[in-house]
């Protein structure tokens, strides 16, 4: 009989505390936002966040990957040749923009790694809201605030269509990002 009585009140307060987090999983799905992004060239693109899915302003009826990514994280380094080849492959089919999760990094210095790593001509983007970016995503994904990198998202026509956390096969990417165009 004790153990009961303990037992009700133990659990009324874990389902009080479940309820306390930032944002409910129902509030991710139905708030809309807007991202400020500019390239290492100085070219704007907005991302518009709609419940679930992301859209990029230059992204209508193609496939876009989000490569959330820092510098000096040797997966990041090896995914970017990676990366160069799919942008060289499927062209303007695909856009691949990388948003890094540095605040210290001069457009200089991530086109240093791009090319150092074999990145061809894929995008990054430098600015504030790259982070803010980088945890919505991550939110509507399930990943937590706490995710792996490089972590990679994919959306067709604002859709998500899957995602990659940590090194992944080029091939695996290729093979959605074809599925995701139909070919």
């Amino acid at each position: 009989m004790r153990f009961s009585t303990l037992l009700i009140p133990l659990l009324s307060l874990t389902l009080l505390f479940q309820g306390c987090g930032e944002e409910s999983s129902d509030e991710a799905m139905v708030s809309t936002a807007n991202f400020a992004l500019m390239d290492t060239q100085g070219k704007s693109y907005n991302v518009e966040k709609k419940g679930t899915n992301f859209t990029l302003d230059v992204g209508e009826d193609k496939v876009v990957l989000f490569d959330i990514f820092a510098t000096w994280c040797p997966p990041c380094q090896a995914e970017a040749k990676h990366l160069g080849n799919l942008q060289k492959k499927y062209g303007e089919d695909l856009i691949i923009m990388g948003i890094t999760i540095e605040e210290d990094k001069s457009n200089a210095d991530l086109d240093a790694f791009r090319e150092k790593n074999k990145g061809g001509d894929y995008l990054i983007s430098n600015k504030a809201d790259n982070k803010e970016l980088a945890r919505a995503i991550a939110s509507t994904i399930g990943v937590g605030q706490q995710f792996p990198i490089p972590l990679m998202v994919l959306y067709k026509n604002g859709e998500y269509v899957t995602h990659y956390a940590g090194a992944t096969h080029e091939e695996i990417i290729d093979h959605d990002i074809a599925t995701a165009l139909g070919k």
